[in-house]
């Protein structure tokens, strides 16, 4: 009869939420980025993934569905099971999207719940190896000599580098035409030869580029010279004082999951971020780590939405 008492318990206990968030995962994860393999979220959310599946030794697969400023991918998890194997690594795009885009078919903030952050990190100003502006000086000025000619590539509309370039622009005094994609690594790829004249890309693919000699630095978003990028001025200290953006990315679940599960997960996501493997791989793609725990994480994302509000209002931006 104890035996039985005993296996009642236990039995119990695993199908309580305590219960399944312990025992979780048991059975590989799915981790949705809405953007295209190569882009910046995608190689960070790759390590992150990747480092996760050692901790939970368990598989965690990545699935690229790219589109609509990284809206499919957060669609689809949204309308997702909230049992933990379906999550979404994103980033200032979903907080753009939910600010400036209200014909979504999602809330972000109804429909998923933050984590876990995992890095925030300046964008870098790039061109092509052969483009003839050497500094943000000069851009602008080829800009203002040729209003509408120019053109800046985004990895879609909305998201934190299409907003880059349309700051950029409003500050600069310039016009130039915006050619979105669906990702940072096929934006490149017009970039290096020239088709489009300049990006803010994530540093996960901009600075690799202009170390390498594949294109050129011209500055950093950031408030101050971004140490892995020395001897990068910031677009501030090229003319344009007071300009500063982040590219910050995290995990998500849909909003229905339960609260002792979500917590386990952004705990573990913590855990694995102060792991020494894992800040020398995140290190390697140039980013900076934004370690906090879930409650700041949400009121941070409700935070940034009301900012870019704030911005999309003042600029009279147009995203749709």
């Amino acid at each position: 009869m104890k035996l039985v008492r005993f296996s009642l318990v236990a039995l119990a206990l695993a199908l309580s939420p305590a219960g399944y968030a312990q025992q979780y995962p048991s059975k590989p994860v799915r981790v949705m980025i809405g953007y295209a393999a190569g882009s910046s979220t995608d190689i960070v959310g790759r390590v992150m993934a990747d480092r996760l599946g050692t901790h939970w030794k368990q598989t965690v697969i990545v699935e690229n569905r790219g589109g609509a400023a990284g809206n499919l991918a957060a669609d689809a998890v949204a309308k997702a099971q909230g049992d933990g194997y379906t999550l979404l690594f994103a980033q200032n795009g979903l907080a753009i999207s939910a600010a400036a885009l209200p014909n979504l078919p999602f809330s972000a903030e109804r429909d998923l719940v933050p984590l876990a952050p995992v890095a925030a990190t300046p964008h870098i100003l790039i061109v092509g190896p052969d483009f003839p502006a050497k500094n943000v000086q000069e851009l602008i000025a080829r800009a203002k000599a040729a209003p509408g000619k120019l053109s800046f590539a985004s990895s879609g509309i909305g998201n934190s580098d299409h907003l880059c370039g349309e700051l950029f622009n409003m500050m600069a005094g310039i016009q130039a035409i915006h050619v979105p994609y669906k990702g940072g690594a096929p934006a490149v790829q017009d970039v290096i030869p020239g088709r489009v004249d300049y990006y803010f890309a994530g540093m996960p693919v901009g600075l690799p580029l202009a170390t390498s000699g594949r294109a050129r630095a011209l500055g950093v978003t950031s408030k101050g010279r971004f140490p892995a990028a020395p001897d990068t001025p910031t677009i501030a200290e090229q003319g344009l004082p007071g300009y500063e953006a982040t590219l910050w990315q995290g995990f998500f679940a849909p909003s229905s999951i339960d609260a002792a599960l979500a917590s386990r997960i952004a705990r573990d996501v913590e855990a694995v971020l102060k792991q020494p493997e894992t800040r020398a791989n995140l290190g390697k793609t140039g980013v900076a780590l934004f370690e906090d725990n879930q409650a700041n994480f949400k009121k941070f994302f409700h935070a940034d939405i009301e900012k870019w509000k704030s911005l999309v209002k003042s600029t009279h931006l147009k995203l749709e």
